[in-house]
């Protein structure tokens, strides 16, 4: 898997200085020095055996003590922030992930990476999908139990999931034409895809500094089609385009976007293969499991790009007080976020904004 290895603490290549190897002393030792750092007060408190606790298991390294001291008090605010998305989500839960000693600001900047788009706008070359029948659907609907969901990737500190959303729906779409599951090259969009949207000029596809699925459809269709993982692999950061032709391992045809009404998503989900869909991950940084249901959401922030790849029946929800549907969503976080990489999100409420911006394409048959 091209971004399954990396290790997460390679998000602090970008924001500290040089790493050095994890203290195997004590972590008073690191910190007993400093004595006028702001977080000191939170020194030998419950809240600093916790964050060593995260240590420990997430490998996290730090170069200074300051640094050290730094993300403790990253991570006690994100305790709060997980106790009030607790609050405001409470048929998830939520709590210490592997992304607590990052503050929102660089959460946003190294893992999200949307920009742009909605299916809202006008846009002549996005052409909407005809409305489906809906009155057959099965109550419960997953890709991954047929065949058609490679695993889950991790995209490292680098803004671009809109790249693994876009090689997750090809996936999906080359599986179903062909029967074959291959794993594809985010590393290529990141490296050669430099398309804009049209209505929106400033909507550009950038790297590890975002991008716009749709977009990269339009750069797939141009350029002939996407290499393999194996033949382009992931690095995590933006490189020197080394797009070979002559190792496409498969041809995009056509994409379109789909309505934002829910049932005709599962609709095209169920028929078409898996959705690629953009969403607000405001509540995502802290969450651990159960179906996400937040009371406020905005629909308008759209600024990370998911994998559509089923549905649920019945996630209990407190809130509307019975078993309730829900989505299940592809990650590119890791297997240690979420549940094993997933997201479960409420289905019906356009929680979040996610059938704002949904897409599928069609896949040339090899």
């Amino acid at each position: 898997m091209g971004g399954g290895g990396l290790a997460y603490a390679a998000a602090f290549t970008v924001l500290t200085c040089a790493i050095h190897a994890v203290h195997s002393t004590p972590h008073d030792n690191i910190i007993v020095q400093v004595t006028d750092h702001p977080n000191n007060h939170l020194i030998g408190t419950p809240t600093e055996h916790r964050f060593t606790a995260f240590i420990q298991k997430h490998g996290k390294q730090y170069s200074t003590r300051e640094e050290y001291l730094h993300r403790l008090g990253v991570f006690s605010k994100n305790l709060l922030r997980a106790a009030e998305h607790q609050l405001l989500d409470p048929t998830a839960v939520h709590g210490v992930t592997p992304f607590s000693d990052l503050s929102e600001e660089e959460f946003e900047t190294l893992f999200l990476g949307v920009k742009g788009g909605g299916i809202d706008r006008k846009n002549g070359e996005l052409g909407t999908a005809p409305p489906m029948e809906v009155k057959d659907l099965p109550d419960d609907f997953d890709w991954r139990e047929k065949g058609a969901v490679t695993d889950v990737k991790m995209q490292g500190p680098c803004g671009a999931c809109w790249a693994f959303s876009t090689t997750g729906v090809i996936e999906g779409a080359n599986f179903i034409a062909t029967g074959k599951l291959l794993t594809l090259s985010e590393q290529q969009l990141v490296d050669c895809d430099h398309t804009c949207d049209p209505s929106e000029e400033d909507a550009c596809d950038s790297g590890c500094s975002g991008g716009l699925m749709t977009n990269a459809y339009n750069y797939l269709i141009k350029a002939g089609g996407i290499e393999s993982e194996e033949s382009y692999p992931y690095t995590a950061k933006s490189g020197k385009c080394k797009f070979d032709a002559e190792k496409i391992a498969v041809k995009v045809s056509n994409f379109t976007s789909i309505t934002g009404d829910e049932d005709q998503m599962a609709a095209h989900l169920v028929k078409h293969g898996p959705l690629a869909v953009g969403l607000n991950a405001v509540f995502m940084q802290t969450y651990i499991g159960g179906v996400s249901c937040p009371l406020i959401c905005s629909k308008r922030r759209v600024n990370h790009g998911v994998l559509l790849v089923g549905y649920g029946s019945k996630g209990f929800s407190i809130l509307r007080l019975g078993n309730k549907p829900y989505w299940i969503i592809k990650n590119s976080w890791g297997k240690q976020w979420g549940e094993n990489g997933y997201y479960r999100l409420c289905r019906g409420h356009s929680m979040c904004g996610m059938n704002t911006m949904v897409s599928e394409v069609i896949t040339a048959r090899s």
